[in-house]
């Protein structure tokens, strides 16, 4: 992955923008935006810097000897993406992260880093999801993995259909949460 982004270029590309748009770059409102676009591009798409192997990583600590095979769930954690289709903002979105663990426990703040992470990239919500249950495999040693991601995406709220309100829910199942589905509905219930 690129471990860093060319500041001067981005700003450059989003003055072409702003005056192939049909605006002044150079005018007073406009004259420090370029600036203000690029910094939080290396913000807003930190993700695009690391794989979910450096993620796994960065946020795997693990408590470990945990004799627990109980279910851990970690619901509504807040995120936001932008979709890799139309560079819009997928927004009003929720990550929720179960796992059955395996002789090891995430720390619960690492479950909300992770997917903070995930989804500071040009994203898909279906990779979305899917990133997430492929880390926390690696962290937590465990296949017994679910993930559900609802959001909003103003590709099509904004634009297109515009179709407010609409939400698209995506989710990753990975082992016993595939095959045992009283498992699985405990999961949901949880969610309501």
């Amino acid at each position: 992955m690129k471990k860093s982004f060319d500041h001067e270029k981005i700003k450059e590309a989003i003055r072409t923008i702003i005056t192939e748009l049909g605006d002044d770059p150079d005018r007073e409102g406009l004259k420090e935006t370029p600036d203000r676009v690029a910094r939080m591009y290396g913000e807003v798409f930190e993700g695009m810097r690391y794989t979910n192997d450096e993620i796994a990583e960065m946020f795997g600590k693990c408590f470990e000897d945990v004799s627990s095979s109980d279910l851990v769930l970690v619901k509504d954690i807040e995120v936001f993406s932008y979709c890799e289709h139309h560079l819009a903002l997928m927004y009003n979105m929720k990550c929720h992260v179960g796992y059955i663990p395996n002789g090891r426990v995430i720390g619960l703040s690492k479950i909300a880093r992770i997917c903070d992470m995930v989804c500071k990239r040009l994203q898909l919500q279906e990779r979305i999801c899917s990133d997430i249950a492929e880390i926390i495999q690696k962290v937590c040693g465990t296949e017994d993995v679910i993930v559900i991601v609802e959001g909003e995406h103003s590709c099509m709220t904004a634009r297109g259909i515009r179709s407010r309100g609409a939400k698209t829910r995506t989710s990753a199942i990975r082992g016993l949460f595939d095959t045992d589905h009283e498992l699985r509905n405990e999961v949901y219930n949880l969610l309501r």
